[in-house]
C-alpha cells in the first residue's frame, strides 16, 4: 500500500502528478498549473514544508521539474471564517466513525473551506489521520456521513455503497404535491448544467432514480421521506424541484435572489436522516439516525 503523506492540522494533503511541460522547477509547473495562486504564496508555503513528495520530503524553489513525480500540499484558504455549528460522533469503533453533520459544514476541503470542514475537524478530534469519508452529503445538507477508521477493512465498507448495499433515507420540507399519488418513484437523466455547480434534468435515459413518500401534510408545507436509489449530484434537490416542490431554503434549485447560500437562519431543509445496512465484518444489520431537527 502507498503510504499517503501526514496530515496537518488535520488537513490531508492534495496530490498533483506532475505532466510533461517544459518548466525547469517544480514551483514554475505549480504557478503554470495554479495561476490564482501567487508565486510568492507557493514559496512561502515551499518554506514552511507545505510542499512535499512522496517521501515527505520539502520541495523547494529550485527542486527540478520530473514529469510523473507527485507533488503533494496543503491548501490554505486567507482569513477562513469559523462555521459556528458542531458535529456530532454517533458512533466510533476500530473501523467505522459516524457522524452528524450541521448544515453549512462541508465534508472535505473545497473552496474557500479547507479546516472548516467535518474531516478536518473530525482528525484534529480523535487524532486519527486515517480517516476517510465513505460517501459525501452536500454542504448545505445536514445529517449523517460515514467515516472508515481503518485502512486495512476500508474497502468492505466503500463497496457497500459501490453495490448499493446500503439503504439511505432523507426528510426533506417542501411544498405540497397534492395531485402526486404516494408513494412515489422519480426516475431522470440528470447532467451537469449552467453554471457548473447546477444540474439539470434532460431527454434520455434515466440515471436517478428517487423514492418519495409523505410523512406529514401541513398547511404550507409537507414533510417527505427521500430514498434514493442512486447517487447523482443534488439529486434529491433536483428531483423534488421538477415535480414542482423545491425544498424550503433551496438557493439553487430554483434560484432564489433574496436567499445567500451562507445565510445561516435559513438552512436547507434537507436532511440524511437514517442509513441501514448490512455490516461487511460482523454480518449484523446496523441502523444509524441522525439527532437533527428540520424545521417544523
Amino acid at each position: 500500500m502507498r503510504k499517503r503523506p501526514p496530515t496537518l492540522d488535520g488537513l490531508p494533503a492534495s496530490t498533483l502528478q506532475l505532466p510533461p511541460g517544459p518548466w525547469p522547477t517544480v514551483l514554475d509547473g505549480l504557478c503554470e498549473r495554479f495561476p490564482a495562486v501567487p508565486r510568492a504564496t507557493w514559496r512561502d508555503r515551499m518554506a514552511r514544508g507545505r510542499v512535499v513528495d512522496d517521501d515527505g520530503a520539502w520541495l523547494t524553489p529550485d527542486t527540478p521539474y520530473r514529469v510523473g513525480l507527485e507533488v503533494h500540499y496543503y491548501r490554505e484558504v486567507a482569513d477562513e471564517a469559523p462555521i459556528p455549528f458542531q458535529e456530532t460522533v454517533l458512533f466510533a469503533d476500530a473501523d467505522l466513525l459516524v457522524a452528524d453533520k450541521p448544515h453549512f459544514l462541508p465534508v472535505t476541503p473545497s473552496g474557500a473551506h479547507v479546516h472548516e470542514t467535518l474531516l478536518g475537524r473530525l482528525i484534529r478530534r480523535t487524532g486519527n489521520p486515517d480517516l476517510v469519508p465513505l460517501h459525501r452529503i452536500d454542504r448545505e445538507t445536514a445529517g449523517l456521513v460515514l467515516f472508515s477508521t481503518n485502512p486495512k477493512t476500508r474497502a468492505l465498507y466503500q463497496a457497500l455503497f459501490r453495490e448499493r448495499r446500503i439503504q439511505k433515507t432523507y426528510e426533506a420540507i417542501a411544498p405540497p404535491l397534492p395531485d402526486i399519488e404516494f408513494p412515489h418513484t422519480r426516475t431522470s437523466r440528470i447532467v451537469a448544467g449552467e453554471p457548473f455547480f447546477r444540474m439539470r434534468e434532460v431527454e434520455g435515459p434515466a440515471n436517478s432514480e428517487t423514492r418519495i413518500d409523505v410523512i406529514a401534510r401541513g398547511d404550507g408545507a409537507w414533510r417527505y421521506a427521500l430514498m434514493p436509489v442512486t447517487g447523482r449530484k443534488h439529486q434529491l434537490r433536483v428531483h423534488m424541484a421538477a415535480l414542482g416542490a423545491p425544498m424550503a431554503n433551496d438557493v439553487v434549485y430554483p434560484s432564489l435572489a433574496n436567499h445567500r447560500v451562507d445565510d445561516y437562519s435559513t438552512p436547507l431543509q434537507l436532511l440524511a436522516r437514517q442509513i441501514t445496512f448490512i455490516d461487511p465484518l460482523t454480518g449484523i444489520e446496523r441502523t444509524f439516525s441522525s439527532s437533527l431537527l428540520l424545521l417544523s
